[in-house]
């Protein structure tokens, strides 16, 4: 049997440093449109949803065309969002991108899928990219991942990871991207895991996961899509919008 792969794309309206993200809409569209689309256009889903708590968001997702989904308020995650969302669906990988993340590559998702569909050992994968940076690597933002030999991330960090002594790169390090791809068991098992230890000193729900034994298969990209948190990043987003179109 096939297996059937759906996307969630959890939003929220209220964002402390950016309200209202979802609707904002100087390049002519609104950016939740910009997120569907190129979600929207990975071949290997079958079925892309909205998952909002917000009737202004729901009703732009319905006005571009899209899939839109009321979900309940209460949720303190987007992933509990994704699992809801699910409920209503049939599904065996889901996939969860972020409202704000305009610049998702439609390959990296069904590589995402591809990933979790031939590797039985696999419960979740993700996204990451080999960066040299020292800010970004000083950067707590900058999510930092080490591997095992066969592509498993073995921990997630905000600090400097692998570790030096000097505390600057040496080398090549990895940025995870916070878009994920779950088996729907793992999704569904996640969601009733409490808290864990390293979850809360880090603040990096995907380490649940890992103290819990689940396993996370790192996608290796060349894209670091940079998504949209702050004024200044929307900004950036809009004059590459208006590039582009020149």
């Amino acid at each position: 049997m096939k297996i059937r792969a759906v996307a969630v794309i959890p939003t929220r309206y209220d964002s402390t440093r950016l309200p209202g993200k979802p609707l904002l809409d100087r390049t002519g569209k609104p950016l939740i449109q910009h997120v569907w689309e190129k979600v929207r256009a990975a071949s290997a889903l079958d079925e892309v949803i909205v998952a909002t708590d917000d009737r202004r968001i729901f009703d732009a997702v319905q006005a571009f065309g899209g899939n839109a989904l009321m979900t309940s308020p209460k949720h303190s995650c987007g992933t509990e969002r994704v699992a809801e969302a699910v409920s209503h669906l049939r599904a065996d990988i889901v996939v969860n991108v972020q409202g704000d993340e305009p610049e998702t590559e439609p390959g990296e998702l069904d590589a995402l899928v591809q990933t979790l569909a031939e590797d039985p050992s696999a419960d979740m994968a993700t996204l990451a990219f080999s960066s040299a940076d020292p800010a970004s690597y000083a950067n707590p933002n900058a999510v930092k991942v080490v591997l095992d030999r066969r592509g498993f991330a073995l921990y997630f960090s905000r600090s400097g990871l692998p570790g030096t002594r000097t505390g600057f790169p040496d080398g090549e390090f990895l940025v995870h991207r916070g878009i994920y791809a779950y088996t729907l068991g793992a999704l569904l098992r996640f969601v009733r895991l409490p808290r864990s230890h390293l979850e809360t000193r880090e603040e990096l729900e995907q380490l649940r996961a890992l103290e819990h034994g689940l396993c996370i298969k790192v996608v290796l990209t060349e894209n670091p899509g940079l998504g949209v948190d702050t004024p200044e990043d929307y900004e950036r987003f809009v004059a590459k919008m208006e590039r582009l179109r020149t």
